[in-house]
């Protein structure tokens, strides 16, 4: 008995001593999205996985380099081909995801004037948020209608909000989301003055950014038509195999290296003096 006891002062002392002594792993919180996951979320394809947008480019790359052997015998041809088209899905997304950051911004200014005019109707800040999903700009409509059913089921205000910056992945609809949580979290009568104010801010910041993009657009199309030009010519010279077969020597093969690195490299080097400043998503 008294070393059952023993035993048990023993393993309570060791656990008093452990709680100060031996230091305590943080627990992590979830991890960041990754780059492929930011950007298919800003495409709005969040409901698509980054592993299936890699699959995808694996699968579309090899059956071109594949397809391309088969018709051309080449295989430097066929390598640089297959490269090209694994890399068009993820062309697309973030075209798609420019595309959609621009309409956003263009109906960001009007979904805020829906807003105050709602307030100032004497809607509450949340009916006035799930009535966007009805009335408020149409690409916006979607995420205010997932957010009037989640706040339906809920009724967290504060958490619905960060599920719906979530949906929208948009940096502009961060700063409007966070402007609504501290407007709602104060309180007072100054939201319609908020409102009214980032409204304006919202709409001259687009018109600005709209005229800079339009003055920006033949640079980046340049660069496009650039790059693009001699990988097409080259598509075309693969059905004929006299011409194509001479990229399979040393020479060819070192000529489609070099030419591929300097593409590349034009195009970012282009890209970059034309870039326009991006706005991050800072309040995630």
């Amino acid at each position: 008995m008294g070393a059952v006891v023993g035993l048990g002062v023993g393993i309570g002392l060791l656990l008093v001593w452990s709680a100060f002594a031996v230091p305590r792993r943080s627990r992590s919180g979830p991890r960041p999205p990754g780059p492929v996951t930011t950007r298919l979320h800003a495409a709005g394809l969040g409901h698509v996985s980054a592993s299936s947008l890699l699959v995808l480019c694996g699968v579309l790359g090899v059956a071109v380099a594949f397809l391309l052997q088969v018709l051309t015998r080449t295989a430097p041809v066929a390598v640089v081909m297959g490269l090209l088209a694994a890399y068009l899905p993820v062309a697309l997304v973030g075209a798609r995801a420019r595309r959609r950051r621009a309409e956003f911004a263009d109906v960001w200014p009007d979904a805020v004037d829906n807003l105050a005019s709602a307030v100032r109707a004497g809607l509450s800040l949340p009916d006035a948020l799930v009535a966007l999903g009805d009335r408020g700009p149409e690409p916006l409509r979607p995420g205010f209608a997932a957010f009037a059913l989640d706040y339906q089921v809920t009724g967290r205000f504060s958490d619905c909000l960060d599920r719906l910056k979530e949906r929208l992945a948009d940096p502009v609809g961060d700063r409007v989301v966070e402007g609504l949580r501290v407007a709602r979290e104060v309180g007072g009568g100054d939201l319609g003055r908020l409102l009214r104010n980032l409204s304006g801010y919202l709409r001259d910041d687009a018109r600005l950014r709209s005229e800079l993009a339009a003055r920006q657009a033949w640079t980046v199309n340049g660069a496009r038509l650039a790059v693009a030009a001699p990988w097409l010519v080259l598509l075309m010279m693969a059905f004929q195999g006299e011409v194509i077969r001479r990229y399979a020597t040393p020479t060819g093969t070192v000529v489609l290296v070099v030419g591929a690195l300097v593409c590349v490299a034009s195009y970012r080097l282009m890209t970059w003096i034309g870039r326009l400043p991006v706005e991050r998503r800072i309040l995630r």
